[in-house]
């Protein structure tokens, strides 16, 4: 989580328990008996973690409340629009019964830290399972550059996965100084990569991946499909396993 995402956070935690407390003495104040309001305000000042609390349960009820809307978003989708070649990079059988998306972005740590897993679940379905990789930059400019990157990368057949796999592989932060190193890595013709970043379809494959994230309601990264399972966040190979078994 990067700092000012700490700070919307906590700022959301606040607004969440003075919204709960000014409920409760509402509440409180129209039972009609004397003192009540006063007596909750003095119990509430005596007892803080009761806030933080009410705050955190706040949270959780609107994550999931978050987490329901977009499955029922992506449930009316349907699996097609996510297997479009327009923006997103596909691999694997076409009528593979498993299925497996992924938005990202390069410099998301979460994604990162899903890499393993990510490269576990390739190494162990490529040949039975349908995936859709989605360039979905939103951590700045340097996200949206290498994205273009990694989509312009497609027109050199068969380097994409492995630049991918070293962008996704940095540590820190993935510029243009980064992105061409790790091209040429991956056996990347550079200049002609800098010359298919320059055509319109790349960024309107961006444009296009971020319209299909809006309708999914998908709003961070990564975020994982699977078999019609949605999850926004980091993944583990137990988490993916129990994507896969609630299918």
């Amino acid at each position: 989580m990067t700092k000012s995402s700490f700070l919307v956070a906590g700022a959301g935690a606040v607004g969440g328990a003075v919204l709960a407390v000014g409920t409760i003495l509402a509440l409180a104040a129209t039972t009609g008996l004397p003192g009540t309001e006063a007596q909750v305000r003095n119990y509430l000042l005596g007892h803080p973690q009761i806030l933080a609390d009410m705050s955190n349960r706040l949270q959780e009820q609107q994550a999931a409340s978050d987490d329901t809307a977009r499955q029922l978003a992506v449930h009316r989708l349907g699996p097609k629009p996510f297997f479009d070649s327009r923006f997103a990079f596909l691999m694997g059988p076409a009528n593979a019964k498993t299925t497996f998306v992924e938005f990202f972005d390069y410099n998301c740590p979460y994604c990162r830290a899903s890499l393993p897993s990510v490269r576990k679940f390739i190494a162990d379905h490529q040949k039975t399972a349908r995936f859709a990789f989605i360039e979905f930059p939103i951590k700045g400019a340097a996200s949206t550059v290498a994205s273009r990157a990694a989509i312009a990368a497609r027109k050199q057949p068969d380097k994409y996965l492995a630049f991918h796999f070293l962008l996704m592989g940095e540590e820190d932060l993935v510029d243009e100084n980064t992105i061409y190193a790790d091209a040429r890595k991956a056996g990347i013709d550079v200049g002609k990569l800098k010359a298919d970043m320059r055509n319109p379809s790349v960024d309107s494959a961006i444009a296009d991946a971020h319209s299909l994230a809006a309708a999914s309601k998908i709003d961070g990264t990564p975020a994982f499909i699977i078999n019609g399972n949605v999850r926004e966040g980091a993944v583990d190979d137990a988490t993916v396993r129990r994507m896969l078994k609630a299918s």
